[in-house]
């Protein structure tokens, strides 16, 4: 039997933020999503359905990036306010602060062994820090205008960043050396980022370019211009066969790396979208943007190998010649165009899920009841916030606590469910005593 190829689609949207999305990232269970805006809100999103969300509230302006830790029990943060919080992403929801920089932190970035974290700022610098002791470790200066992003490589060996200064830079970590500089003179990248072997490095640019560097050969390996406005985010598949890049056209664009062309044209927020970001083995990506709402989206990718994507692809793209676009929604002629076709996707053509609600969120604040500014001496050092007892829980106890959310949960269910039958039943009842009403006084 054939395969039947399943495109992209969109499972779930999470509203909550009041603002612009900045940044999504999947736990690494996949059980969770963080999400930052510029509502100044850092969000935790659980996938089991009906289960509620967390709004942490603590940073005092917008927030510009959020991560996971890689085992799943931190969340990092950065802010328009020069910090940079590590929260725990559960009820209680502590956080311990980082007064980082001297400007804006546009970027937070764990090491793959959750030991360092990166932080990228508006004061031109790029700063590491130890997770675990909370001490600065070393700063890498060499930007001459804002850092836009910074991002370990897989095997923490290495460092990208990109900058106004229209520069992606490559740096050693061990002797914090900047190894390698690539130029861009049409515009900076907004967002940079390894390929899961770590042999390569994509840039998201200002300019609507998105490129792949080799940086072992040092040199531009491809360069698409599929996009129509500036490239905000971009995120690989674990499998490096595909990337998944977000505009602010409005659009979701999946490129096939392989074959060096465009497979999909997803549409669904209003608006432009400003982060993407793929599950940690495939199977699903986040999309966040202008319009406050978190797009949860299902991938073929973990189901069919690229050859295969890409035969079926061709298929539906190429039914006959000469080339042209299958628009899915809707319908529409064939459109020529020299930069190839793709399948387009928009499921605001599709039916509503009407029994889908969006979660209640519950309110965690952490409020900081020391602001002093720290001496030269100690800049860079953590601060912790002293909204909650800043001792990180213990696993068994954070499961403790999850268990009991999941259980409170299960029970507002149940009481929902027995508020409808005891609705349905006292309707049945005042039906029955209105007929029994109208047979014993018949006119």
């Amino acid at each position: 039997m054939a395969s039947v190829l399943e495109d992209p689609a969109l499972q779930r949207h999470f509203r909550g933020h009041k603002d612009a999305v900045s940044c999504v990232d999947f736990s690494p269970d996949n059980k969770q999503i963080a999400s930052s805006s510029t509502d100044a809100c850092v969000m935790i999103w659980n996938l089991k359905a009906q289960s509620r969300a967390y709004r942490f509230l603590g940073h005092k302006e917008a927030v510009t990036c959020v991560q996971f830790s890689p085992n799943g029990q931190l969340v990092a943060s950065s802010s328009r306010d020069r910090t940079v919080r590590l929260w725990v992403p559960n009820i209680r929801g502590e956080s311990t602060l980082f007064k980082a920089h001297n400007a804006a932190v546009r970027s937070v970035d764990f090491s793959s062994d959750g030991q360092s974290l990166l932080t990228a700022s508006d004061d031109k610098s790029i700063k590491a820090w130890s997770v675990h002791r909370q001490r600065f470790l070393y700063s890498l200066t060499q930007h001459t205008n804002w850092v836009r992003c910074v991002r370990f490589s897989p095997d923490g060996r290495l460092i990208t960043s990109c900058s106004d200064d229209k520069t992606v830079r490559i740096w050693d970590s061990t002797n914090r050396l900047c190894i390698n500089t690539f130029m861009d003179y049409k515009g900076h990248s907004n967002y940079v980022g390894f390929n899961p072997t770590g042999t390569c490095v994509a840039s998201a640019g200002s300019d609507s370019t998105v490129k792949v560097w080799d940086i072992r050969m040092n040199k531009l390996l491809q360069h698409y211009q599929v996009h129509s406005a500036g490239v905000n985010c971009l995120s690989f598949h674990p499998s490096g066969n595909y990337l998944i890049t977000a505009s602010s056209d409005g659009t979701v664009k999946v490129l096939d790396l392989l074959e060096g062309r465009l497979l999909y044209t997803l549409h669904g927020h209003e608006g432009p979208v400003l982060s993407v970001a793929f599950s940690r083995h495939g199977e699903q990506f986040a999309t966040g943007g202008t319009d406050a709402q978190v797009l949860v989206w299902k991938t073929n990718f973990d189901k069919f190998t690229s050859t295969e994507v890409v035969k079926l692809q061709l298929k539906r793209a190429h039914p006959e010649a000469p080339p042209h676009v299958n628009d899915i929604y809707p319908r529409s002629p064939h459109l020529h165009t020299s930069r190839g076709p793709s399948i387009e996707i928009n499921p605001m053509f599709e039916v509503a899920d009407t029994q889908t609600f969006d979660p209640a969120v519950i309110d965690v604040e952490s409020d900081v009841s020391s602001t002093r500014k720290p001496s030269p001496m100690r800049r860079g050092q953590a601060e912790k916030s002293s909204g909650y007892d800043q001792t990180i829980l213990p696993p068994s106890v954070n499961n403790t606590l999850e268990h009991i959310v999941n259980q409170l949960n299960v029970l507002t269910q149940t009481v929902s469910i027995l508020e409808q039958r005891l609705t349905l039943t006292e309707d049945k009842l005042k039906e029955f005593l209105e007929n029994q009403q109208q047979i014993s006084d018949p006119e």
